[in-house]
């Protein structure tokens, strides 16, 4: 890519894609193109064809997708199946069909098997069953996966995917009904304490075992394999560290300031019980995260607060 190349972000205004745009312009590129979903329904193949057809972006980040936590995950899988398989679809195929230079598909680490081997390399995938909470999730974005993989071997499409893991920061989403845990326990903590409340429930028994990285860090990767990487097989983007829900709890309880007490209901669903992923194909490549779990959780709430004033 160079300065004036034309790139599309697709899901410009979600987490990942609005870190994109961030990163992209920091680093000085100026033809960024984007729609917001009213613009452009990428479920809508006639739509996302005739976008293609009139801008012809030369590189495409594909970070659109329908996002949600266990709750959401559990309580509307078709929807989450449906709607990915077809932003997927569609944006890839007319990838293909317009002559996009390069098409990076960003997946998530939800794909790998539920009992995955400890520390999980790429080549576990499609190794074992997967978790029951994302099934439907995790099945449209292994479709995205494979489908750029076979674009590759069939036309030779420049279509490469990434793997991040749990994601965090501005522009995160923290409806308790949706979310993900870290944005869910930012607000759960802030509210009981502009409230004055004593306790703050958090789902599950506290032992699960989670990898985060900040989402401007997970962006500068996602750019650093744009302009570096072209191998059929994915690659993972994390920081290769690991930290229990409970002490997740515990340091976002910190950064928060909230001084009460900290309770786990244990009748409700863990989800997996560990998830690391092995970075080392993309360290060897020369890239490394640099934000640390706690300066991304005070980064992460000091954005939220930014936008909910006076909450």
């Amino acid at each position: 890519m160079n300065k004036e190349s034309k790139i599309y972000i697709a899901g410009h205004r979600g987490l990942v894609g609005s870190a994109l745009v961030r990163k992209l312009e920091i680093r000085g590129f100026t033809n960024i193109i984007s729609r917001t979903h009213k613009e452009l329904d990428l479920t809508n193949q006639n739509q996302v064809r005739e976008f293609f057809e009139t801008e012809k972006p030369e590189y495409v980040f594909l970070a659109a997708a329908k996002v949600g936590g266990i709750h959401a995950n559990n309580t509307y899988p078709a929807d989450f199946i449906y709607e990915n398989l077809m932003i997927q679809n569609n944006v890839i195929k007319a990838a293909h069909d317009f002559k996009v230079a390069k098409l990076l598909f960003l997946g998530s680490t939800c794909i790998y098997p539920k009992m995955a081997p400890q520390p999980i390399k790429e080549e576990c995938l499609l190794t074992g069953a997967l978790e029951e909470t994302n099934e439907a999730y995790a099945v449209a974005k292994i479709a995205g996966l494979e489908m750029c993989k076979f674009f590759k071997r069939q036309y030779g499409d420049n279509f490469i995917s990434c793997m991040p893991t749990n994601l965090y920061g501005p522009n995160d989403n923290f409806d308790l009904k949706s979310s993900h845990v870290l944005p869910a326990l930012i607000r759960k903590f802030h509210e009981a304490k502009v409230s004055g409340s004593e306790v703050v429930e958090v789902w599950g028994t506290g032992t699960p075992l989670r990898e985060f990285i900040y989402v401007d860090d997970m962006a500068d990767a996602c750019i650093f394999l744009m302009e570096n990487y072209s191998e059929e097989q994915h690659v993972n983007i994390g920081t290769g560290e690991e930290v229990s829900i409970r002490r997740l709890a515990e340091t976002v309880k910190k950064v928060v300031g909230f001084e009460g007490e900290l309770v786990f209901n244990t009748n409700m669903p863990d989800g997996t019980p560990r998830k690391l992923t092995t970075v080392h194909k993309l360290n060897e490549l020369g890239w490394k995260h640099k934000v640390s779990l706690n300066s991304g959780i005070e980064l992460a709430y000091n954005s939220y607060l930014s936008t909910n004033k006076g909450v």
